[in-house]
C-alpha cells in the first residue's frame, strides 16, 4: 500500500470526525441553551457538546500536514521536504495544545496558553494565504490544490471568530449554574447571553460546513 493512499485513508477519517463532530456539537448547544430543561440537564447537555468538539478542534491541526504531504506527491502543489516537515511539526504542536487545553481546563497555565493559540492560529493563516499569493503570482500548483487552502484558512477564522463569540458564554453558564436559571422561567439575563453567544456562532459553524463540502468537491474533482 502506497503512503499516499495511507495519507488520503487518514485525511478522509479527519474529515468525517471534523464534520460529524460539529453536527454533534451543534445539536448538542441547542440544548444548553433551552431554558425548559434543568440546570443539571443542561450541565450535561454541555459536557456532551465539548465533548463532541473535540472531533474538530484535532481534526483540524491534522488536517493541514496530511493535505500538505498529500499535495506534495501528487504534484498538485510545489512542497519541498522542508516544508512538509514544518507542516507535521506545526500539525503535532497544534493537535498537542488543543489536546492540553482540554485536559487541563480551568487550570490557570490554559489562560495564556490559550491565548498563545489563538496568535498561533492567526499566524496560519497569514502564512497560509500568503503562501497561496506567491503560488498564484509565480503560477505555480493546480488551481483546485490552492483553493482547498484557502478554503481551510478562512475555516480557521471561522474557528477564531467563533471563540471570540463565545467568550461571554463561560460565566453566563456558571452564573445560570449558581441558580440564576429556573427551569420553564423566564429567560434570564444568563441564559439571554448563552443564547446571543450559541446564535452568533451558528453562521460560521455554516460556513466551516460549506467549506467542508466545497473541499471535499474540490478533492473528488467534482468542482475544479
Amino acid at each position: 500500500m502506497s503512503s499516499y493512499l495511507l495519507l488520503k485513508y487518514a485525511h478522509l477519517i479527519a474529515f468525517v470526525y471534523w464534520l460529524g463532530g460539529d453536527l454533534g456539537t451543534f445539536i448538542a448547544s441547542r440544548q444548553v441553551v433551552n431554558d425548559k430543561l434543568s440546570a443539571q440537564s443542561r450541565q450535561v447537555a454541555l459536557k456532551i457538546m465539548l465533548a463532541c468538539d473535540m472531533g474538530p478542534k484535532l481534526a483540524m491541526p491534522l488536517i493541514l500536514p496530511l493535505g500538505i504531504h498529500m499535495a506534495s506527491l501528487s504534484g498538485a502543489l510545489p512542497v519541498s521536504p522542508a516544508m512538509i516537515g514544518a507542516a507535521w511539526l506545526v500539525g503535532a504542536y497544534w493537535f498537542t495544545v488543543v489536546l492540553v487545553l482540554f485536559l487541563n481546563e480551568g487550570k490557570p497555565f490554559t489562560q495564556k496558553l490559550s491565548q498563545v493559540d489563538l496568535y498561533f492560529r492567526i499566524a496560519v493563516v497569514l502564512v497560509l494565504l500568503g503562501w497561496v499569493a506567491t503560488l498564484l503570482v509565480s503560477g505555480q500548483g493546480a488551481g483546485w490544490a490552492q483553493a482547498k487552502v484557502v478554503i481551510f484558512a478562512l475555516m480557521v477564522c471561522c474557528g477564531i471568530a467563533i471563540r471570540i463569540n463565545l467568550k461571554p458564554f463561560v460565566p453566563a453558564f456558571v452564573q445560570m449554574m449558581s441558580g440564576g436559571d429556573q427551569p420553564g422561567s423566564a429567560m434570564s439575563a444568563a441564559n439571554a447571553t448563552m443564547a446571543r453567544c450559541i446564535d452568533r456562532c451558528r453562521p460560521f459553524v455554516w460556513l466551516i460546513w460549506a467549506g467542508l463540502f466545497t473541499s471535499a468537491a474540490l478533492g473528488i474533482h467534482l468542482l475544479g
